[in-house]
């Protein structure tokens, strides 16, 4: 998929420095099409769709504690530590990704499948949208709406998150409303080819499953509102129950690994998590305590196996000689005390100079963007709230015995694949004091801690709005490591980040008064809370 991105760029390139008068002849050259065709587009965008998140999920992780690193420099702690590098673009390529990576390929993509009637190509375009303004939103509140790709337009108004909120399921109801319409010439072939729909291959059902399922996450954000038990809840379980029927239905990135242009951005090949190995790239003890006994107990120190046959399928053991076999977490802010601690793809094989890549940091793994046991813990969460404990028991239960299907379907891709969970593994794990055994026993702990689990490593950004609007509270995240003292940015005034500063080169430098409206100059930007997670 990124080859066929790079065969784009290069094109667009030859054709600049092919001399000014041939590039603008492209304009009345009837055998040069002025405007791209929407099945070149569609595989680079659904590229950038991984790529542009799996970038910003490395610095996401660290506020979310799903990984952090071993060094102790100022520099790769900052993250951890609530706070943002100034005059840097880390933590900005989701709006990159959105406005520029998607953009005008994006609104390319949908005009000339409206002009040319290719509605397939018209709804899975407004359903990238859709997705790709939620992402940003709720990545960094206020942010730019219809003007983005205005004319002449060099300084852009910000839109607070109600008016974000609708406009994504305005996109969505346009994604419903082409998925219903018939194109005259079948495109079936295209879509599901490997230059095609790298997503669902075409299928047409599951892209309307797609977007029930970014409504159901949109109103299971919406916890903290009036509303939720009354309207939003019954909204979250709605659209559960018109997304996906399991696991197999989850929208994931196909890659094939063939080599390091069509791998797993979050692989070993492509390199995101091992660029630098010292700054990301590590499980902290919070992953490490909910799989070794922790989601209602107490978790057990330097474990080597666990009741949760995920532990093993999940996190890297230690190859040090001094903890063999020792599963570790890195302590967030306090990276240099557990340097032994592997990065998520495991060991390098003897005799080897390469990662064989481990659970879904794999280069064949495919790439996760919403799944099937993420929204059981949703409509579980929805249910509960509502008090209807017996229906959000049974949705709880499906969710944990979906993320076993999960590591088993989407986790196996390493070139040394663990071992299956069996269905006695799972069992037993069902059966212990770890999973809640009825609904009066069921915890908001309880759902929100096994949901935490199955969006470790890929889902960043909704990990962080399901922390966000719970507020960071210790009795619902029992293992997040609180931050006192030092251990927290002194631009912050001992407070957690919400949000983070849009990105540095366009809007730092070019739309520093729209900023200043919303209050993005002030050092402790990041500690001001979004619309989504307040009353």
């Amino acid at each position: 998929m990124k080859y066929i991105y790079k065969i784009v760029v290069l094109l667009v390139v030859a054709m600049i420095f092919g001399g000014c008068k041939k590039y603008l002849d492209i304009n009345t050259n009837p055998t040069v099409p002025q405007v791209t065709k929407a099945e070149f587009l569609l595989p680079p965008i659904i590229y950038q769709m991984t790529n542009g998140t799996a970038q910003d999920y490395r610095f996401i992780w660290k506020v979310t504690q799903d990984m952090g690193g071993t060094s102790a420099l100022a520099g790769p702690l900052i993250w951890e530590q609530h706070g943002f590098p100034s005059t840097s673009d880390n933590g900005g390529v989701i709006w990159r990704m959105t406005y520029v990576d998607l953009g005008l390929n994006l609104e390319n993509m949908i005009n000339d499948g409206i002009a040319n009637e290719k509605y397939e190509y018209v709804a899975i375009g407004y359903a990238i949208k859709a997705w790709a303004y939620q992402l940003t939103t709720d990545l960094h509140g206020p942010i730019i709406l219809d003007e983005a790709f205005t004319p002449g337009m060099l300084r852009f108004p910000y839109h607070d998150q109600p008016d974000v909120y609708a406009k994504v399921r305005e996109y969505g109801a346009l994604s419903l409303k082409y998925l219903n319409m018939t194109s005259p010439m079948s495109y079936a072939a295209v879509l599901a080819s490997v230059s095609g729909d790298n997503i669902y291959k075409g299928d047409k059902a599951k892209w309307r499953k797609f977007i029930y399922a970014l409504y159901a996450l949109q109103y299971s954000h919406l916890r903290n509102k009036a509303q939720f038990k009354t309207n939003y809840a019954d909204s979250v379980v709605k659209y559960v129950d018109l997304s996906f029927v399991d696991e197999s239905e989850s929208a994931t990135v196909n890659f094939t690994a063939t080599s390091a242009d069509d791998s797993n951005p979050l692989g070993p090949q492509f390199g995101y998590l091992s660029a630098n190995t010292t700054y990301y790239g590590r499980p902290t003890t919070q992953i490490l305590k909910y799989l070794t006994g922790g989601v209602r107990g107490t978790a057990t120190p330097d474990p080597k196996t666990s009741i949760d046959p995920r532990l093993s399928r999940m996190l890297p053991a230690s190859t040090a000689t001094a903890t063999l076999g020792v599963y570790q977490g890195i302590q967030p802010t306090h990276g240099s005390n557990t340097t032994s601690v592997p990065i998520v793809y495991g060991a390098i094989p003897a005799g080897s100079t390469t990662y064989n890549g481990k659970y879904i940091f794999a280069d064949a793994a495919r790439y996760p963007l919403m799944t099937y046991s993420q929204l059981q813990f949703a409509k579980s969460e929805a249910l509960f709230v509502k008090g209807n404990t017996t229906d959000a028991y049974a949705a709880y239960v499906k969710g944990i015995r979906a993320h076993m299907d999960f590591c088993n379907r989407y986790g196996r891709a390493s070139k040394t694949p663990d071992v299956a969970i069996s269905d006695p593994e799972i069992n037993a794990y069902m059966a212990s004091t770890e999973v809640a055994q009825n609904a009066g026993a069921l915890t908001i702990a309880d759902i929100m801690g096994q949901k935490y689990i199955a969006q470790w490593g890929w889902a960043g950004l909704e990990q962080w709005c399901d922390i966000r609007k719970y507020h960071y509270d210790p009795l619902v995240y029992r293992n997040y490591y609180q931050l006192t003292g030092a251990e927290i940015a002194t631009t912050n005034g001992g407070k957690y980040a919400y949000r983070f500063r849009p990105r540095y080169n366009s809007e730092y430098v070019w739309n520093t008064e729209e900023l200043a409206k919303w209050g993005g100059l002030n050092l402790n930007y990041m500690t001001q809370e979004l619309w989504f997670s307040q009353p």
